[in-house]
């Protein structure tokens, strides 16, 4: 990965040599938005979606980014391209840029983007195979003032602090749990239950990201003709669901067996989460 070419602001350069200046607005406030993608044999996963839900977030924090879609796309895949991995993690950060130290917005300033490419690393084979815990936590789930939905922000901070959580507990990942608004979603995932055969997830909201992989599940259920609810999912019904599992880009599908101290289903990955998780990585596989 030392070797990899990092894209920023209209240059291509070496790892070792990409730099940002410490007085850029994401160093200083986290103050811009990323996408993760993943690539497979060269082929970037739904990037049209990942650059969808950009554009739409951009103007919600005031960020204009003198750039199309179209030419993005074209500067990640290039960038992909010079990396020549065969299966891919891409970061994309668009940054207010550089301001003076200040709360104060430049509106003058160009914004920082940055594009880089490293290996997809998967999880073990074990994980998929035996599932994992994961812990709710009940506390008010972060929004933004202003944003009638989540955006996939810089800052961070809570999401590491629910997972560092969440790890000293012994489990892999850790979802929100608001007191108004239930179940929202992990520190870097989306979750989704089983009950009886309908698949539940909650709805989308300042507090819920619509994840990549969360739509493409949905996707996949519709066209298996499963039943799905989204909407209020409260502690108790994970805790009595049939199955569970969370989604991300770098994850795909990772069946959850115990939640806390309560085990899951009969104790191991379900039969519909086993299917969903084929499904989807054949979609990855053909990059459709």
């Amino acid at each position: 990965m030392q070797n990899s070419t990092v894209y920023i602001n209209g240059l291509f350069m070496p790892l070792a040599k990409a730099k940002v200046s410490i007085l850029d607005r994401g160093f200083c406030y986290g103050d811009g938005l990323f996408e993760t993608m993943r690539a497979c044999k060269g082929k970037i996963f739904r990037p049209d979606r990942h650059l969808e839900r950009l554009f739409l977030s951009l103007p919600q924090i005031f960020i204009d980014l003198p750039m199309t879609r179209q030419e993005l796309k074209t500067v990640v895949q290039e960038t992909l391209d010079r990396n020549k991995y065969k299966n891919a993690i891409i970061r994309l950060t668009v940054t207010r840029g550089i301001n003076e130290p200040s709360f104060q917005m430049d509106p003058e300033s160009p914004p920082t983007l940055v594009v880089h490419v490293k290996p997809h690393q998967p999880l073990p084979k074990t994980i998929y195979r035996k599932g994992v815990q994961i812990t709710l936590l009940t506390m008010p789930a972060p929004v933004l003032p202003g944003v009638k939905k989540s955006l996939k922000t810089c800052n961070f901070l809570s999401n590491i602090l629910v997972r560092e959580i969440s790890q000293r507990q012994g489990s892999m990942e850790g979802v929100i749990v608001d007191p108004v608004l239930g179940v929202t979603e992990g520190a870097t995932s989306n979750l989704f239950i089983v009950k009886e055969g309908v698949l539940k997830t909650p709805a989308l909201n300042n507090s819920v990201l619509e994840g990549i992989t969360r739509r493409v599940v949905l996707e996949i259920a519709r066209e298996l003709k499963i039943p799905i609810e989204e909407g209020l999912l409260l502690a108790e019904d994970v805790l009595t669901a049939d199955e569970v599992f969370i989604t991300n880009s770098g994850i795909d599908i990772v069946p959850v067996i115990r939640v806390d101290d309560t085990f899951v289903g009969n104790k191991k990955p379900g039969i519909l989460t086993g299917l969903l998780r084929d499904e989807f990585l054949k979609c990855v596989e053909e990059a459709r």
